[in-house]
């Protein structure tokens, strides 16, 4: 005989009946008893083996035990106790099984065995002995009872022979493990005892038994039983997994989700958690309650996939009258267990047929239900539902589950204040941000503004703004940190941008003022108690059409992504500069030609950085969601995004701007050096007015030379040679620049009755659109704007 295989033990007859009632086994202890031989019943009906008169017994789903009369070879009767059991398949086929007899020879010598003396009948709980053969030797009435078998027809049986269960297959091992090092150990598990409608936790400790040789001779088991022990521990379990997996994000659905994931399977079948409505979005839920009380269901989970128990979806208005423990336990502002059995849930029931049918249906037995409450508010309430598990709920049960929907609770409200902060933030942060960008001769832009996915809404701000001369000025940037603070400074970053930028500073110079704001600001929110010191990157870039060069500086931001027409994407090298908020450092700047239809792309450090990935190799992916860039910007946009953000979204804010240069032609530029000479201004309206008619824009041209011969003059009388004219056209503007090498900026006064100047500036503001003074390296500009077409 194998020792790991037990059928042909001489001692026991076995046999295996097939799911279609034949022999499929038959072992050498059943030749024994009955005299037929493997070969003459194998492949026969095991009902012939019954004696004449007698019926096949009708098997359960699991085990069977009872006495039958079986006829043997010769074609006598005997009469035998049998126990029969179910064996699992050992893959998708049918099921099969062991029919076992104890042979009567090893009942006379258990009374004399002394193991059976010292360790079955001195034990004070349940126990049984098995020897070196792993036959069950002898086994007391506590055990016995706890197996729902009589205790005089186990012996000589194996534990694979009691039942079929996984747990006997592996206390067989146990027991040959413990036989073969001679070392006690221990093993759990979790069955009914007969008679009990409520299965119990068992822990079976297995202790070798010897001889005065020292030799194993047999293996003691003895099973307690620590219900109340695993029952604590699982408890524990369960609030030490909410205490984890309860409230990782800060939004609503994902906190009660994860709550309901938490309790299934260990607490209830059904979990749902249904919240109540606010009156206004991000608000918060108002009393007082009222019956019936309408909640809209966030999450729920099932033991059986797709939930089919639940009478509402995820997302759905469920209105639940008074008479359901939902809404009661919501009035009574305490936990509320209901049952089947009590007549609990009739009334409720009996207005809700759906629910009748559904707890017909799935033999739902009992319900607790627990209202969600936080900072004195209740938020909703969650439901737990048993059907699959036949115990109900205890008082310990409620404990647990209000100790893990308050904790749920408090993430769900702070998930909602949270949801609240942010909206405001972002309202804040859109109404900061450019709502449409405007549309310039000089470049074709497109943007994209994503808030954090977790992180709450940054300081990262975008801006496009048109400067004299049809240049045009593109700046990104980042305050650090997160929150309506982060916004808030973000828009008095933008607005001191915009004002340095009507003054016409050059990009480095920007920065430094932009620098000494940011220093400021720090020792503002140092003085007011707050955060303390705000930081924040940039990057300010000017380009110009006429000359089709670009002058860039940036404060500790990222460098910008060059797409020459037909080109691969490279990063600019330009100068670092420290991030803004440092002070006493200078900023450089870095000037470059850039082709017609070049991109230049501005961005801000949350679109290439993630968890997980390499800042490089985020650069890389942006290099490579931008080659090429020839087509619309929008769509390249759209592009970048989906190539380089990881799934799940941001972890911090992202700011992408894409801008794609137009130069300006030549024919649409002239240009002409005045000598100071107030005798030659009418030589000069002469000269642009010919050139207007030479661009068609003779309807211009009273306009223009009014504002040229006031603007010449002025630099003639005023200013210092050499002095310069060049008249800029696009489809809709024309603009008039003087220049010359004076560093005293004009103002409009108001000129008095009898003074004889004062008059012409004022005259220019009104004739066109928008005029100004820039300081150049040189000296200075005067330029102003007309409009041509259907805006003059």
């Amino acid at each position: 005989m194998r020792p790991d295989d037990p059928f042909d033990d001489a001692v026991t007859a076995r046999a295996v009946i097939a799911a279609d009632g034949t022999l499929a086994r038959w072992s050498e202890g059943a030749r024994l008893l009955l005299g037929h031989r493997a070969e003459e019943v194998v492949g026969r009906p095991a009902a012939d083996l019954l004696a004449d008169g007698a019926g096949p017994p009708r098997l359960p789903a699991a085990r069977w035990s009872g006495t039958l009369a079986l006829r043997r070879r010769d074609g006598t009767t005997v009469t035998v106790w049998v126990l029969a059991h179910r064996r699992q398949p050992a893959d998708d086929g049918p099921g099969e099984w062991l029919a076992v007899t104890p042979l009567e020879a090893t009942d006379h010598e258990l009374p004399d065995d002394p193991l059976v003396r010292t360790a079955v009948f001195q034990s004070p709980c349940a126990a049984m002995v098995f020897d070196a053969g792993l036959r069950l030797r002898g086994v007391n009435d506590a055990m016995a009872h706890l197996l729902g078998l009589p205790a005089n027809h186990l012996r000589g049986l194996r534990p694979t022979d009691i039942g079929g269960r996984p747990q006997h297959t592996e206390l067989e091992r146990q027991l040959r493990q413990v036989l073969r090092t001679g070392r006690p150990t221990e093993m759990q598990t979790y069955m009914k005892a007969t008679g009990e409608s409520r299965a119990h936790a068992w822990l079976a400790r297995l202790a070798p038994l010897t001889d005065q040789a020292g030799k194993v001779r047999g293996v003691c088991v003895t099973a307690h039983d620590f219900t109340e022990q695993y029952r604590a521990r699982e408890r524990l379990q369960l609030v030490n997994e909410a205490s984890m997996h309860i409230g990782t994000t800060l939004d609503v659905t994902r906190t009660a989700q994860e709550l309901v994931e938490v309790c299934v399977p260990a607490l209830a079948d059904f979990v749902s958690v249904d919240l109540l409505e606010p009156e206004e979005p991000g608000g918060e839920p108002v009393g007082p309650l009222t019956t019936p009380v309408a909640l809209r269901r966030v999450a729920h989970q099932s033991l059986m996939p797709g939930s089919p128990e639940s009478v509402a979806e995820v997302g759905e208005v469920v209105v639940y009258p008074a008479a359901a423990p939902q809404a009661d336990s919501l009035m009574a502002g305490h936990s509320i267990v209901a049952s089947v059995h009590s007549g609990d849930l009739d009334p409720w029931l009996a207005v809700d047929e759906a629910r009748a049918r559904q707890v017909r249906e799935y033999g739902v037995h009992s319900m607790l239900s627990v209202p969600l409450q936080a900072r004195g508010i209740t938020l909703g309430v969650a439901a737990f539902t048993r059907f699959s598990r036949p115990e109900a709920f205890t008082h310990d049960d409620v404990l647990l589950a209000e100790d893990v929907t308050a904790r749920a609770a408090v993430c769900i409200d702070n998930a909602r204040r949270y949801s609240r902060e942010r909206e405001t933030t972002l309202t804040l942060q859109r109404s900061l941000l450019p709502r449409t960008l405007p549309r310039t001769a000089a470049v074709e832009a497109a943007t994209r503004y994503l808030p954090a996915a977790r992180s709450g809404v940054g300081g990262d701000w975008f801006d496009v703004i048109p400067l004299s001369g049809m240049r045009v000025a593109m700046v990104v940037g980042d305050v650090v940190g997160h929150g309506i603070q982060a916004s808030a400074t973000m828009g008095r970053l933008r607005t001191a941008v915009r004002t340095l930028a009507d003054i016409d500073l050059a990009p480095d110079e920007l920065l430094t003022h932009l620098d000494d704001l940011v220093l400021h600001l720090s020792q503002e929110a140092t003085g007011e108690n707050g955060p303390g010191e705000v930081g924040a990157t940039c990057l300010y870039a000017v380009y110009d059409p006429v000359s089709r060069r670009c002058t860039l500086s940036r404060a500790g931001h990222p460098s910008p992504v060059l797409i020459p027409p037909g080109g691969p994407a490279r990063h600019l090298d330009l100068p670092s500069g420290p991030p803004l908020g440092l002070g006493g450092l200078p900023f450089e700047s870095a000037e470059l030609e850039l082709p017609d239809d070049a991109v230049l792309a501005f961005y801000t450090d949350g679109l290439v950085e993630s968890r997980g990935r390499d800042t490089e190799a985020g650069h890389a992916l942006l290099r490579e969601a931008l080659s090429p860039a020839d087509g619309p910007l929008d769509e390249t946009c759209d592009r970048v995004l989906h190539t380089v953000l990881t799934p799940g979204g941001a972890t911090d804010d992202v700011a992408l701007l894409l801008a794609r240069t137009h130069g300006l032609p030549a024919t649409q530029v002239a240009t002409w050096d005045i000598p100071a000479d107030p005798a030659l201004v009418a030589p000069v309206r002469k000269q642009v007015v010919d050139q207007l008619a030479t661009w068609a824009l003779t309807e211009a041209s009273f306009t223009a030379e009014l504002v040229v011969s006031e603007l010449v003059t002025n630099a003639i009388r005023y200013g210092a040679p050499p002095i310069r004219l060049r008249l800029i056209h696009d489809a809709s503007t024309l603009i008039c620049e003087v220049s010359d090498t004076s560093h005293t900026a004009p103002h409009l006064r108001r000129a008095k009755t009898w003074d004889e100047g004062g008059r012409g500036l004022l005259l220019v503001a009104q004739l066109t659109q928008r005029w100004g003074s820039r300081h150049t390296a040189d000296g200075k500009t005067i330029w102003s704007e007309l409009a041509l077409g259907d805006e003059m």
